[in-house]
Parts: structure tokens; sequence; C-alpha cells
């Protein structure tokens, strides 16, 4: 396997003529994929940032990494003009014919370029193609543009067999043995991402909460580094917290218990967070800002969902309360956060722990939003809400389920970081409501059935006098 890795080059691959010959099928199969975010809008060509070998073309079979930047128009409608737009990772493999248990990860037949009459699929679904990059992954290797690192005090052995999971939506995983999981960021912008950055330093301060980092894979372009993928610890036997609540409220079970862990767990990652990397302080000019944002996002949400427009004087009274008391001279602390709080971020082992996933942030905002600080209140409104969420999501209606569980989770937070979030009702409001307008217009626009849920907590916060 390393023998591969070492002889493996980018040259022959970067000629234009192999894009060319993708593109007719990229351009088909990439806009179906659940991790692809320009859905509803064509795409138009491609570009190619970069392009590698993992294994050398032979006569049956080819493994290309790819990074491709793919053109959409501005709107769907007719004659809007293309512009580039969001860069992809891409793992693709060909051969002169699939195997049937690879028939799945078919992208289609090539006509034309240098490989004419491959077959060309995702080998992200390949154990073959999982191997080779577990395999730089644990030698520390370098593939032309492609830089893999690695943590040398935790052993990753290369014979842990591969599986892909299935559950994911805005990235790719795969498990090697029930021993690490590789997370691959699909959509790839430059700069330091989040997803690897605060894992590591969480794991330099020794918090407990979240899986170090084993490795990482990295691009060098242009002299910046690309972040495209985390090896981490794979937690066997830990329960999804959405899906764990779910199970729960279908028993009719309390889970304020775990609410309360929850939270204890949250305040240790933000304690950490704030031990090892600087704050700030928001005042008035800053919090200025922040809440003509919130104001913004609801102008124009109000303006896309009609629903939301009877509510809107309510909602808007929850920043303009936060505005007051910035003008009175109060004032917040900004710390780096998670940025996408929620149950689904969360796994609890079987011995009962709680553990914090996921750190990349929203992926639709742009990457120094998502790493600069921020009241620490935001991921614990986003949590607030995931328990709203869930109890909107039983069957069987379980009365009080969400406020036992908010309330909670927010005495556990109290419990490690001594603040209580409800002491700030005007700050948590604020944030709850910028949340929950955010959800109405993601349902409004991509699960019209969901848009209750939200709803319903926009009928409470903007008849809300601030007490959430």
């Amino acid at each position: 396997m390393s023998e591969a890795i070492t002889h493996s080059v980018t040259a022959p691959v970067a000629r234009p003529e192999l894009l060319a010959s993708l593109d007719p099928l990229l351009r088909e199969w990439l806009p179906r994929q659940r991790w692809f975010a320009g859905k509803g809008r064509p795409v138009t060509g491609f570009t190619l940032v970069a392009a590698t070998e993992l294994l050398p073309p032979s006569a049956t079979s080819a493994l290309y990494h790819l990074l491709v930047q793919a053109h959409q128009p501005d709107s769907p409608a007719s004659g809007a003009v293309a512009h580039p737009g969001d860069c992809y990772q891409l793992l693709i493999g060909m051969r002169e014919a699939l195997p049937p248990r690879l028939a799945p990860a078919l992208i289609g037949h090539l006509e034309e370029g240098p490989l004419a009459g491959r077959t060309v699929y995702e080998a992200l679904h390949d154990p073959r193609a999982a191997d080779v990059l577990l395999e730089a992954l644990r030698t520390g290797a370098r593939i032309g543009e492609l830089r893999f690192g690695r943590d040398r005090r935790q052993e990753i052995r290369g014979d842990l067999v591969p599986r892909v999971m299935t559950a994911e939506q805005s990235n790719s995983s795969v498990v090697y043995g029930d021993t690490f999981i590789l997370k691959l960021l699909r959509r790839i912008v430059p700069g330091i991402n989040p997803d690897l950055e605060l894992p590591l330093v969480l794991s330099r301060e020794d918090c407990p909460r979240v899986p170090a980092p084993t490795a990482w894979m990295l691009a060098d372009l242009a002299d910046e580094d690309y972040v495209l993928g985390v090896l981490q610890p794979f937690l066997q036997g830990a329960a999804d917290g959405w899906e764990l609540a779910l199970a729960e409220l279908a028993k009719g079970e309390d889970f304020s218990g775990e609410a309360r862990a929850l939270g204890r767990a949250t305040a240790e990652v933000h304690t950490a967070l704030g031990r090892a990397l600087p704050t700030l302080t928001v005042g008035h000019s800053q919090l200025e800002l922040i809440v003509g944002g919130m104001t913004e996002r609801l102008e124009a949400a109000a303006q896309a969902v009609p629903a939301l427009r009877p509510y809107a004087p309510g909602l808007r009274s929850a920043f303009e309360a936060l505005a007051d008391l910035a003008r009175e001279g109060h004032t917040w602390t900004a710390q780096r956060i998670h940025g996408d709080l929620h149950l689904g971020q969360c796994l609890r082992s079987p011995s009962g722990e709680w553990s914090v996933i996921d750190f990349e942030g929203e992926p639709s905002k742009p990457l120094a939003e998502r790493r600069m600080p921020q009241p620490a209140v935001r991921d614990i409104a986003g949590m607030l809400r995931s328990f709203d969420y869930a109890a909107h999501s039983a069957k069987t209606p379980v009365p009080g389920w969400a406020e036992a569980c908010r309330a909670a989770y927010c005495s556990g937070y109290a419990e490690v970081s001594g603040r209580d979030p409800r002491t700030e009702p005007v700050l948590l409001r604020a944030y709850e409501t910028d949340k929950a307008v955010y959800e109405v217009l993601y349902e409004a626009r991509h699960r019209p059935d969901w848009l209750p849920v939200p709803l319903t907590a926009v009928r409470r916060l903007a008849a809300d006098a601030g007490t959430p």
C-alpha cells in the first residue's frame, strides 16, 4: 500500500481532457448528492482546482482525488450569468466494469478522453480506496498537493476494515473497524477549518467531551491550506442524541437527566475553549452589528415566508430589547463556540458520558464568520431549539417534555460554568428568536411539512415580554 502511495504523481491527471471527459457525467451525478449545496440551479461547467493520482492507472483501474469548482448560474432564471461556485472534494474510481457490490456507487461510463470506455464510480464506497486513505494517514504521506498529518501518540493500525456511513448530509464518513471514523469534508474552502482546529485545541486542554483528532488530510494549493478530512476515534456503541431523545419520547420517558448532563458537557467545552483561545468583550458597537444582522435575517425571512409576517413586529422586539441593554452599558463575553449545536451533534457512550462532535459550524456561512468569537448563548439557544424539535417530532406528544429538558439543560450548564443562561433572558430570547427565524426559512424552502415546528416557537417568542 505505502509503495503505491509514494509512487503516485499528479501530472498525468491534470490534463484538461480528463475533466472534459468527466464533465457530462459529473453534471448529472453531482446535483443528486445529499452534500451538494447548489440544489435548484443547474451545473454549467467545472474548473479543475487540483487532481492527484492516489493509485497509478493500470490497464483495468484508476483512482483519483479531485477538487473541482462547480459553475452555476446566479439564479434558476433562464439566461442567468454563470460564476465560479463551490469547490467539492471527489474521490473518483475507474474500472473496466463494476462488481455488483459497487453498483450503487456508479457515476457513469466515459465516452471519450484518455480513459474512454472506463466505468466511473464514487470510490469512497470501494474498500481499496478507503484503505489507500487510511495508509496515507497512518504514514503521514505527501502525495502531490495532498498532505497527511497525524498525532504520533495515537496508534493507527493498517488492517482495519472500512465501511461507509450512510446517515450524513453535508459530508461523508468512513468507519475503520469500529476504531476510527474519517470525516471527509465535501465542500472545500481555503483556511483553517474549525472542525480540525477546535478539536485539536480541546485535546490540548484535555477536554474529555470531544474526541481528539488522530490524523488529518490537507491540500496545499497556492500557499494556502485546505482542510479535507479528519480522522478521530470512533465512539463504538454511542447513541446519537437526537435518536436517543426520540426513543425516550416514544416510550414517554423523562429525558431531563440526560438534558442536564448535556448542559454540563456543553459548559465543559465552552470553558475549555474560553480558557485556550482569546475572548472578546461585546459592547454597544459590536451589539449593533449583531442586532443588525438578526434584524436583516428576520426581514429577509418574512419577505420569503408569508406565514412569518404577522409575528415580525414581536420578533423584532427581541432584538430591540437586546440593543436597548447595550445602549445602557451592558456588555457580554464572546468566545469560540461550536456554532451549530443540537442534539444530533452529541453522542452518549454506553457508560452514559456525552461527547460533542462536528465543529464545522454552519457550512453555508463563510469560514471567517464561523471562526469568529460569539456569545456562548448562541450554542445554548441551538440546543434549546433542538429539544423543541424533538418534542414536536413525537408521534404521541408528551406534555411539558421540552420545557423540562430546557430547564434541566440550563441547570446543568450552570453547575459547571457558574452562569445560568436563564439569568440573561433578553440575550437568550434574542438568540433563540434568531435561530427560530432561520428554521422557518429553512423549513419553508426544504421541508414544508416541518414548518409548523418553528412557527410554534415563533408564536411564543413573538408574544414573549422577555422571559424565555
